[in-house]
């Protein structure tokens, strides 16, 4: 861990006589450095918060037990400096009593502490919501990965839960070299392992916090998987494999005819639209036998009893969950996302289900009802089966719940609930309500992917999937993403029916180009060898190098 940069205030109010509100202009993660003259004894209090309230003064119902309070003690020579060196809090305000006299904007400087590993992405478009969008991303991201991958940073908490990085580790790997920080807490997730070889909610595990939980314990999976996909390093599967093995056993023997218990957290966090936990634990159970059948195969090991375990639940939910006219039990967006991304359905009736889909984000007005297990995979559905012009739709929504209202009620983090902050202005459940949360910023992955189109396309960069998708309001992005192998760089452009893409290619990598055009013959280029015309775009190879594109 490091300090990695400092914050000046924006601002400094006086809600009260003597109190005094900094205003950081961010939610970050670290502590505060502190200047004070004033004479010996004199005692100063830092309390640190997320938000105001209406007066504003300090929100702090929602840190629970947490004090988020450091104080000091002056030495009465001159002017001093305090750096608190044990501690860490989240939070964008800090206010401070006891100062004496009236201090300035210099008396606080913010120092944003996380894991000292680089971020890797640039990313911009001419919409500044998505702009936006991606800054809370990457400062969820600061504030969370600090020794651990926490759920939140602020609270009486700050724990490794497993759910929020199983969902977010895809886009953790593009914004930020997230390797060696993973590879380690892997580790730690392995260590907490229960005796039966079930994975924990938590990593470290701290108390009584359960294990087994879909969704949560599978991330003993996925996130050796997407680290593998991000890098390409199949130590980090080796190392993953053994356990692995031994959670597929462990979800087996605790599962009737291959249907998982209606047990666990569910879509956590959903907006009034619950899944059936059963649903959502086998088709998890499905998923982590698909990831392993493919592990298996990168390793050199016989995929075969994992694709087919694979294969009879997939049959054992079909049997139990599937109606003919290709419904979901639940009917919920969720059920359909996962049942879709994670092919669990009869190809026959994929088309049926999509459109159910999209039927039940028209039915609420565009919007979506995805919770934490949902979130990450709805606009990538919707993009695989050709509807990514409801992705942009839902990305672009402003009213809650979105991303978008987020931002619009101020957020500068990813936020825990789709709505920590209601529409009429008044706070969630102090119970549970973080204002710096990844979980919902995994939708990184997909604007990547195909806003910035830039995507692997063999684990490590090695071949590299170049699709920008045009949508949404979004007419023009660039990006640049520092892989194993090199900088991805992607500019493009679209103006009054006129496209024009460059990219670039880092050394010892090629490309799959997919430009939006009616056939080859309307693409302008000077390299790149012609593959094949494809949903609406021709699609060409080049090597390394810079391209540009024009139709």
């Amino acid at each position: 861990m490091r300090v990695e940069r400092e914050l000046t205030p924006k601002g400094v109010t006086q809600p009260k006589p003597g109190v005094f509100v900094f205003d950081l202009g961010q939610n970050m993660v670290g502590s505060v450095r502190l200047r004070v003259t004033g004479a010996a004894g004199t005692t100063v209090r830092l309390r640190h918060a997320e938000v105001l309230n209406p007066d504003g003064t300090l929100y702090t119902a929602n840190l629970r037990s947490a004090a988020a309070t450091d104080t000091y003690t002056c030495k009465g020579r001159g002017e001093e400096v305090y750096e608190p060196r044990f501690t860490f809090h989240g939070f964008r305000y800090v206010e401070v009593t006891g100062f004496p006299g009236t201090p300035s904007a210099r008396a606080v400087t913010g120092r944003v502490m996380h894991t000292d590993a680089p971020f890797t992405l640039d990313f911009e478009t001419d919409v500044p919501m998505l702009n936006q969008l991606h800054r809370n991303i990457t400062w969820g991201q600061r504030g969370n990965f600090l020794s651990v991958p926490t759920d939140t940073p602020a609270r009486d908490e700050r724990l490794g839960w497993t759910g929020d990085i199983n969902v977010f580790a895809p886009t953790a790997a593009y914004t930020m070299e997230s390797a060696r920080f993973l590879s380690k807490w892997l580790v730690d997730l392995r260590d907490s392992r229960t005796a039966a070889g079930s994975f924990t909610d938590v990593a470290p595990m701290v108390g009584t916090v359960g294990n087994g939980t879909a969704g949560w314990g599978d991330a003993g999976v996925t996130v050796p998987w997407a680290l593998y996909r991000a890098y390409g390093d199949r130590r980090v599967l080796e190392d993953a494999w053994p356990s692995v093995r031994t959670w597929l056993d462990w979800l087996e023997q605790h599962s009737d005819r291959l249907l998982r218990p209606a047990e666990g957290y569910g879509d956590w966090l959903n907006v009034d639209d619950e899944t059936p936990k059963d649903v959502i634990a086998t088709a998890y159970f499905a998923h982590s036998a698909d990831l392993a059948a493919r592990m298996a195969e990168a390793l050199g090991e016989d995929p075969a009893p994992y694709s087919g375990l694979f294969g009879r639940i997939r049959t054992a939910f079909q049997d139990a969950y599937v109606f003919a006219d290709g419904r979901v039990k639940g009917d919920t967006q969720t059920a359909y996302v996962l049942a879709l991304s994670m092919d669990l359905l009869p190809k026959a009736v994929r088309k049926a289900a999509a459109d159910r889909l999209v039927a039940l984000i028209e039915a609420r007005d565009w919007h979506l009802s995805t919770g934490f297990l949902g979130t990450p995979r709805l606009l990538p559905v919707l993009t695989d089966t050709g509807h990514t012009d409801v992705a942009h739709r839902l990305l672009a929504q402003r009213s809650f719940p979105s991303w978008g209202h987020q931002i619009d009620k101020g957020a500068t983090t990813m936020w825990e609930r789709w709505d920590s902050v209601r529409p009429d202005g008044t706070f969630q459940d102090p119970a549970m309500n973080s204002f710096n949360h990844y979980a919902y910023g995994s939708v990184g992955e997909w604007m990547y992917a195909n806003i910035a189109g830039i995507a692997a396309g063999r684990p490590g960069y090695r071949e590299i999937v170049v699709r920008p998708r045009p949508g949404g309001g979004v007419t023009s992005a660039r990006a640049r993403f520092d892989s194993v192998h090199g900088p991805v760089a992607t500019r493009w452009r679209q103006r009054d029916g006129h496209f024009t893409l460059t990219c670039e290619v880092p050394p010892n990598t090629t490309a799959e180009v997919w430009i939006p055009a009616a056939s080859a013959r309307a693409v302008t280029r000077a390299a790149g060898r012609f593959l094949r015309q494809e949903e609406g775009s021709a699609v060409y190879r080049v090597g390394s190098g810079t391209h540009h594109f024009a139709v």
